[in-house]
């Protein structure tokens, strides 16, 4: 793609992911990634978990040269900061200090969902020439066109953030932590990759789960009984009650996404005395499993670990794949083999008075999470000569 059809590119939004052809998102978004599905964007419009009311406006970013669509990505109109796992609440609270509109912004993400993947759906004729200066500024044109007053990119992969990675814009650091199979063939061998003390608390924390007359049913795709799916959702909603929150999930999303695209979903039930107690629902892509959504109504001892980690990991091996995305935060994985693993978001602030201030905050921020990446592969629980 030569410049002068750069300079022809244009940028639009779209209000629904139907009204992007079908064609076009299988090309540029391909079929594996589940949180990349045209399927998945329809199941949260449809059931009304991203909509006006809920604060998610779906505003698909659409790269067109001519009649040609040759990017897409995922984006939403936000009134607010909820379900983005890239915390920002505090320049929210400063724009309200000096009397100053913080919302509506424009958020290119997944929602609800803290996973790394590509975000720029890109054709590559268009990727190999896009430069981040013109990609900056095409955002902060069409924020400033959409009357948003910031944009941010939460969660791209590493050949997205060679795209943003732009003095210009704010580059945010994060930590989670995953878990990633070093050609184990059992769990068995995992645990002998750790060190000792960990290998026999690990094993003593199955023993106790085993010791409450706990066990686990796995079900997938389209075996997953409506029964079974609607037992999950009281637990998944159950979660969030506890907290006193309203989930962002609603049971019609979770229904159309058995309906849809049951071949990437995992469902992990805790079975006591004949009932489901608990249960964990998981998506698999080509390589990584993602443990996402959880839940129980009674607490049990280290229920959640087995069902959510340990389960997950048996599945994740079971599979055949080569990394376990187990979710947000978590510093209690550390110790159960988890990685620290660095996470990325890119802002652009259009208030030219907050960017200093903020520009700032996020260096600070930078070098803190650096540290506090480097200490925790310190605390790691592999044995010393098992490399990783």
């Amino acid at each position: 793609m030569s410049e002068p059809i750069l300079k022809t590119l244009i940028i639009e939004t779209r209000a629904s992911v139907a009204d992007i052809p079908d064609e076009d998102w299988q090309r540029l978004a391909g079929t594996s990634n589940p949180f990349l599905r045209r399927e998945f964007f329809q199941a949260l419009e449809e059931s009304g978990c991203t909509s006006p009311d809920t604060g998610w406006t779906p505003s698909y970013l659409v790269f067109r040269h001519g009649n040609q669509l040759i990017g897409l990505a995922p984006a939403y109109l936000k009134t607010h900061s909820r379900g983005e796992y890239v915390f920002d609440w505090g320049w929210a609270e400063a724009y309200q200090r000096y009397g100053l509109p913080y919302y509506p912004k424009l958020l290119v993400a997944i929602p609800f969902t803290p996973s790394v993947g590509p975000r720029l759906l890109l054709a590559p004729e268009l990727r190999q020439h896009l430069t981040p200066q013109l990609l900056h500024n095409a955002l902060d044109a069409l924020t400033d066109r959409l009357g948003a007053h910031s944009w941010h990119v939460l969660f791209p992969d590493s050949e997205d953030q060679i795209l943003l990675n732009n003095g210009q814009g704010f580059h945010r650091l994060g930590c989670q932590f995953h878990w990633h199979n070093r050609n184990y063939q059992s769990f068995t061998d995992y645990l002998s990759a750790l060190n000792s003390r960990r290998r026999k608390a690990i094993r003593k924390e199955r023993r106790q789960v085993a010791e409450q007359d706990i066990t686990f049913t796995r079900f997938h795709g389209q075996n997953i009984p409506a029964h079974v799916l609607a037992a999950f959702y009281v637990f998944y909603q159950a979660t969030y009650l506890k907290r006193g929150q309203r989930p962002y999930l609603n049971q019609a999303f979770f229904e159309q996404l058995h309906r849809d695209l049951p071949e990437h979903l995992h469902l992990i039930m805790a079975m006591k005395d004949g009932q489901m107690i608990a249960g964990a629902l998981f998506l698999q892509s080509e390589s990584t499993l993602y443990g996402r959504y959880w839940g129980c109504l009674e607490e049990y001892k280290h229920l959640h670990f087995e069902t959510c980690y340990y389960q997950g990991i048996e599945l994740a091996l079971s599979l055949g794949l080569s990394h376990f995305d187990a979710g947000a935060q978590g510093e209690h994985k550390l110790i159960r083999g988890f990685e620290p693993t660095r996470t990325h978001s890119w802002h652009g602030i259009r208030h030219p008075g907050f960017r200093e201030a903020i520009s700032e905050a996020v260096h600070e921020e930078s070098e803190q999470v650096q540290a506090y990446i480097a200490e925790a592969e310190t605390l790691l629980p592999f044995k010393e000569q098992s490399a990783h």
